[in-house]
Parts: C-alpha cells; structure tokens; sequence
C-alpha cells in the first residue's frame, strides 16, 4: 500500500483518544436498494493485513476481511436508511442519518469519529477525510463491512425481484439495469427521485 493508513489513528492515540472509531457509507449512488453505513472500532494492536478501500478488493477478499473484523472489532454497528426514506429526505440527509445511526449503535462511546468524505455535520467529534476508506485504517474496516453487508442484502433481494438482476449490479444504474426499468417497470426498491430522468410516470 502506497499511504499509511494508520496516520489518523496514531495521531489520535498520541493524543489520548484510544478509542478510534471509523465510518462509512455504501449505496449512495444506486438506483434501487438501501444506503448502509458500518461504524467499527477496531484494536490497534492487532492489525488486520490487506484492508483498503473495498472497492480494490474482490468480493472475496472483502467477504474474508469482514469476517476477521467482525471477529476482532472492539465495537462494530452497521445501519441502514430505505430507498423510500432516502426519496422523502435526500441522499445527503440519509447518508448523515445513516452515519449518525451506526455509530450511536457502537457498544462503546468512541473519543473521535473518522468519516470517508466531506463534513456533513455528524454531531460527534469526527474528522472528515476524503478518500478515507483508503486513508484510514478504521474507516476501510468499515467500508469493507458495509460493503458486504449492502452486497448480500441485494444479493437476497434478487430472489424476489428475479428481472433486474440485483445481484450482478447490486442496484447501480448499469445499462441492462436501466433497459430492465424501462422495460418491467420500477419495483418497491427503486428509488424514485433516482429514475426520474428516464421513468417519470
């Protein structure tokens, strides 16, 4: 890995915050399904190699690495804000609703909150660093949790909404996902403030 991805951590921990937790969303982009977020605190004496961004990783890899870090996370809180309730309050606001949900589901209060991306005003003490999920250590634990968290659950929404193909694009606007709107029809995970430019009946 090209960076130090635990610069933000010892930084904190030189400070006196021990517990360091990490937050990220998955799902802002997509069509159809939820936004989720996982917030992890994880131990900084027993580092789990390979983590990144996990959209460097496989879907294998990152089912493995979420695996070992839902085994050793100190905390680990996963939340999610529906395709109907992101339609009533906007993505920005389901994303900051999200974020704020997993990390108030902690079992343990964290001394400072890392966040992937722009201030979005989380009401903790947070630092807010683009491209987190591969700057920090924390917040790419809990981008590859989230990941795979939001992954499955589309994978098991293919089972009822068989015609879009969820678990091939997991709700991104790809072509076929697109053709297959138009064709059958929004169903009940589609977002409809994220269709609107091509199915507005």
């Amino acid at each position: 890995m090209n960076v130090d991805n635990l610069e933000y951590e010892r930084k904190y921990i030189a400070m006196g915050k021990k517990l360091v937790a990490g937050v990220d969303e998955v799902g802002r982009g997509p069509l159809a399904g939820p936004v989720v977020c996982a917030a992890v605190i994880m131990p900084m004496d027993d580092i789990i190699e390979g983590v990144t961004d996990s959209k460097k990783l496989t879907a294998k890899r990152r089912e493995e690495l979420a695996a070992v870090i839902n085994e050793k996370a100190v905390a680990l809180s996963v939340f999610s804000v529906s395709e109907t309730e992101i339609d009533e309050i906007n993505i920005l606001q389901a994303v900051k609703k999200c974020m704020t949900g997993a990390v108030n589901g902690l079992s343990v209060k964290p001394d400072i909150v890392l966040a992937d991306g722009l201030d979005i005003g989380l009401p903790f003490d947070t630092e807010y660093i683009v491209k987190g999920d591969f700057k920090s250590y924390t917040i790419g634990c809990a981008s590859i949790v989230a990941k795979v968290y939001r992954d499955n659950l589309m994978t098991e929404y293919a089972v009822k909404f068989p015609e879009y193909g969820f678990a091939k694009h997991k709700g991104y606007g790809t072509k076929a996902h697109i053709d297959k709107i138009k064709e059958c029809g929004p169903c009940s995970l589609h977002r409809r403030t994220f269709i609107k430019n091509f199915w507005g009946k």
